[in-house]
Formats: structure tokens, C-alpha cells, sequence
């Protein structure tokens, strides 16, 4: 165990100095070619900013990856596995990548998805799947949509500097501290390089004067990673509710999602469209600073992700008491921020 955590840690140490480094530099490229976001009526920020910080952190998360393999021999399949998840992320970051250059308008919806679900398809018969449900095409079915709604409730939670690298980051963590004890080595050294990738990406994404968005190619690549690698555990094999862990990690970006779907349906308009509906924003408009809502985020992330680990480590009994514990917490946040006017 002493062995392969230095080697995690190593990983996470190469992935934070490649992001550290490579961030700046992608930024000046995008500032030369003119990949700049600008402000709108739904975003706020001030000026036209770089957006393909996600390249960066897809750059230092392989690379970290990559350097690591050579001075490390991976038992059977790990590599295997390593391959088809670079793969699928940098398909996801491609699209992520054409859909930033289309900006304002973008790449339509419909296309997005089919090329999302197309991805979501190959790592499920490539592996990467549910393998608590039956009959399998049902576990396949719920596998495509857990990837590609977690993939865009990354996207969608990236209102805010921070707020989505720092949910990654978050989820990161608590995934390679639920896996460490396994023997599922590729979710090790995958959480490791993500979270150090993100961590190295954040410096630059609070900054005033070197400030770089993720861009839909980072956050979106940010989230299927994390949805990947949810994949790859057992969590428990005596707990039957610890299978459910990955919901309490990744339950901030799901719960924005689930929230600002529902406000906008109820205002009679397209949950894909564009609005100010996030919880994020509306905990700003309760008088948080940016900053103060982004660290609330990561430490009710952090909380959350201790209650998984709970969740994986106690009985069944008292798993089901934080599960309802939870579910109450988060009735009561829905009901306090939907009542702020946007």
C-alpha cells in the first residue's frame, strides 16, 4: 500500500506541476488566436476571457498519466483501461473544444448530445459500466446517461470561477480516498492526476490578471472523467446501499442540475436554455461573494464526500440514516434558495 501511494502522490505532484505550467501557456495561445469568451446578458464577468484553460488541464492529466506508466508497471488490464478513458476524454474535450469555437452560437444541442452519447456508448462497451444492476441492458442504458449527464452537469455548474474545477477537485479527492484500500489501481492514479490537474487550473481561473475559463471542452472533460471513473469501484461489498456513494461525491454538480432544469421548466422555458436559475447565483444574490459560495460548494462537497466514505464503511442501517439526513438537508437548501428572486 506504501508503494502504490507514493506513486499516487507522485502522480498527483506531476499532474499540479504540468497544470501549473501549461495553464499560462495555453492561455497566451488562446489570446493569439482569439478564443475569448465575452459577457452577456447571462454571463457577467468583465471582458473578453480566454476559454481553453481546458485544454491545459486535459494536457497535464494525460501527461502526468503518461509519465508515471513509463517508470511503472500496471497490473493486467489497468492499461488497457487507461487507454480507452484518454481516449473517450479527449474525444469529449474535442467537442467541448469545437463547441468554444462556435461561441456565441455554438454547436446545436441536438449534435452535442449525439456525439456525447455516441462516446458514452464506447466506454460502456469498452467496460465502463453499472455492475449492481441487471439485466444489462438496463445497466447500459443507465451507464450512457450517467456519463453524459454527468459530463454536462459539470458544464452547467461552470457559472462561476472556481466553482466547477473546484467541484472536480472535490469529487477527485473523495473518490481516490473511498479507492485507495482497492485493487482498482486505474481509479487511483486517475483521481490523482485529476484532482492534480484541477488544483494547478484554479490559481488561474480566481485570477484578475491571468485569468482563463475551462471553457465547455474543460468542464465537460472534467465530468465525464469523474462519471468514468465512478465506474470503477465496488465501494462496498458488504454495505448494498454504499453502491450509491457516488451520488453523495457528485451530488452539488447533479442537485444544480436537477434545480435549475426544474426552475426553468417551471418558468415555462427549455431546460437547455440559458438562465440565472443556479444556486450558485442565487446564494450570491443572498448576499455571498463569489468566493464564499465557491469555498461553501467545496466544503458541503467535502462533507458530502465524507458521508460517502461513511456510507461505504458502516452498516447498512446507519448508511440509510445519512442517506435520509442528506435527502432532508437538501429539501431544505431547495426550498430556502428557490424562494430568492432571480
Amino acid at each position: 500500500m506504501s508503494e502504490k501511494l507514493g506513486l499516487y502522490i507522485i502522480t498527483f505532484l506531476l499532474a499540479l506541476f504540468f497544470s501549473l505550467v501549461s495553464v499560462p501557456l495555453v492561455r497566451k495561445a488562446a489570446l493569439f488566436l482569439g478564443f475569448c469568451d465575452s459577457p452577456n446578458e447571462i454571463k457577467t464577468h468583465k471582458g473578453s476571457v480566454p476559454v481553453l484553460g481546458g485544454l491545459g488541464v486535459f494536457f497535464s492529466f494525460a501527461a502526468a498519466l503518461v509519465l508515471i506508466r513509463l517508470y511503472t508497471s500496471f497490473p493486467t488490464g489497468t492499461l488497457r483501461d487507461l487507454r480507452y478513458i484518454l481516449a473517450g476524454s479527449f474525444l469529449i474535450l474535442l467537442l467541448g473544444l469545437a463547441d468554444d469555437f462556435k461561441k456565441p452560437a455554438g454547436l446545436s444541442v441536438g449534435f452535442k448530445f449525439a456525439v456525447q452519447f455516441a462516446i458514452a456508448i464506447f466506454m460502456v462497451f469498452s467496460g465502463f459500466k453499472i455492475n449492481f444492476i441487471s439485466p444489462d441492458y438496463i445497466s447500459w442504458a443507465l451507464s450512457v446517461i450517467w456519463i453524459v449527464g454527468i459530463s454536462n452537469a459539470f458544464n452547467i455548474i461552470d457559472i462561476m470561477d472556481g466553482l466547477s474545477a473546484s467541484q472536480a477537485l472535490a469529487a477527485a479527492l473523495a473518490f481516490w480516498f473511498i479507492a485507495l484500500p482497492s485493487e482498482q489501481i486505474y481509479v487511483n492514479f486517475l483521481a490523482a492526476s485529476l484532482s492534480g490537474a484541477a488544483l494547478g487550473f484554479l490559481p488561474y481561473n480566481f485570477s484578475s490578471r491571468l485569468k482563463i475559463f475551462l471553457g465547455d471542452g474543460g468542464s465537460l472533460f472534467l465530468g465525464f472523467v469523474l462519471a468514468v471513473l465512478s465506474l470503477g469501484d465496488e465501494y462496498s461489498k458488504t454495505n448494498v446501499l454504499a453502491v450509491y456513494a457516488p451520488l453523495f461525491i457528485l451530488a452539488v454538480p447533479i442537485y444544480d442540475t436537477f434545480f435549475v432544469s426544474a426552475m426553468r421548466i417551471k418558468k415555462g422555458i427549455s431546460p437547455f436554455s440559458g438562465s440565472k436559475d443556479h444556486y450558485a447565483l442565487r446564494l450570491e444574490k443572498m448576499g455571498f461573494s463569489r468566493k464564499k459560495v465557491v469555498y461553501i460548494s467545496f466544503i458541503f462537497s467535502a462533507f458530502m464526500g465524507l458521508s460517502a466514505w461513511l456510507s461505504t464503511a458502516l452498516s447498512w442501517h446507519w448508511s440509510l440514516l445519512i442517506y435520509l439526513i442528506v435527502a432532508a438537508e437538501f429539501l431544505i437548501i431547495s426550498k430556502k434558495i428557490s424562494s430568492v428572486k432571480i
